[in-house]
């Protein structure tokens, strides 16, 4: 059996910022940490994906610079394998992280350099790993198009595809229906649908809708209160896992969609996988930082046999 995982997204340098509030625009406040590290929603969901356990294929865009040199040394420590392009036109993307100290929130800017002009041709130049895979995951960090053309292309080779919507953006039409899973946060799902996502009822709504708008199945994460599951007309909440003190927040979903991804490759059922993507999220949370906060198989399957 194929359990290749294969992630279209970005990578990006996290440049995080710990402080007790934001500051206001003309304001100079003083902070109380930085910390400089690999990031990007598709390239976090490859590192969670393969510290699950799983063959795991990474394509972006990179610069020639000290920010791609972090790339390729974070997949490599991860076990990642790259697909990718290396361009002297640009510089590998970036990020701003904003962590509110006494909760672990975050508010975030990204840049996503090079990765910003990936194209339905370097998708093309991918086609055979991406129709290849057992399960395919992308994002909206990258453009549009390119993520389309991807998952039409997973779509056709039999792949089972994952649409991270995020950050949240207008979906063009037919998009959802090349989904077999699409896993927004309660702030997507709320721009995808209009339905605000407070309760696990509006969740609930919100993911009936995703299904009317062409979702095979929905899974809304809801941060501490886990993930609601939603396909066939029924719905499923898995709750979070308890694992101490919340530290950062930064990467949590990516976490969850790495995860997922992960242990739909090796076959398990889809609540089965949300449970595991909640694990994986549940353990990234307690420790700084997004890619480095990911945790390896064997901490993941601890936690499942102790809850």
């Amino acid at each position: 059996m194929v359990t290749r995982v294969v992630i279209l997204g970005v990578f990006v340098a996290d440049t995080a910022y710990r402080a007790a509030r934001a500051p206001q625009m003309g304001e100079t406040i003083m902070g109380e940490g930085f910390a400089l590290g690999p990031g990007g929603k598709g390239s976090n969901q490859a590192v969670a994906s393969a510290r699950a356990g799983v063959e795991t294929h990474f394509i972006t865009r990179l610069g020639r610079d000290t920010f791609a040199e972090m790339a390729l040394k974070t997949w490599a420590d991860a076990g990642v394998t790259p697909a990718i392009t290396q361009h002297e036109d640009g510089y590998t993307g970036a990020a701003y992280i904003f962590v509110e100290a006494g909760t672990g929130n975050n508010a975030i800017i990204v840049c996503p350099g090079v990765a910003g002009s990936i194209s339905p041709a370097d998708v093309d130049a991918r086609a055979e790993l991406i129709s290849n895979a057992a399960v395919f995951v992308t994002q909206l960090e990258q453009p549009m198009d390119a993520a389309m053309h991807a998952l039409q292309i997973a779509r056709e080779g039999g792949a089972t595809t994952i649409l991270n919507p995020a950050p949240a953006a207008t979906l063009p039409d037919g998009m959802l229906a090349l989904c077999d899973y699409v896993t927004p946060n309660e702030t997507e799902a709320e721009a995808l649908t209009g339905i605000a996502v407070t309760s696990l009822e509006d969740a609930t709504r919100a993911a009936v809708e995703l299904s009317r708008m062409g979702a095979r199945a929905v899974v809304i994460t809801l941060g501490e209160k886990g993930a609601l599951y939603h396909a066939g007309g029924q719905s499923v909440h898995v709750a979070a896992f308890d694992t101490g003190p919340v530290v950062e927040t930064a990467g949590a979903g990516d976490a969850f969609n790495g995860g997922f991804a992960a242990a739909l490759a090796t076959g398990l059922d889809p609540v089965t996988a949300v449970r595991f993507g909640c694990a994986t999220a549940s353990i990234s949370v307690t420790r700084s930082g997004t890619a480095p906060s990911m945790p390896s198989l064997t901490e993941i399957n601890a936690l499942l046999q102790r809850q």
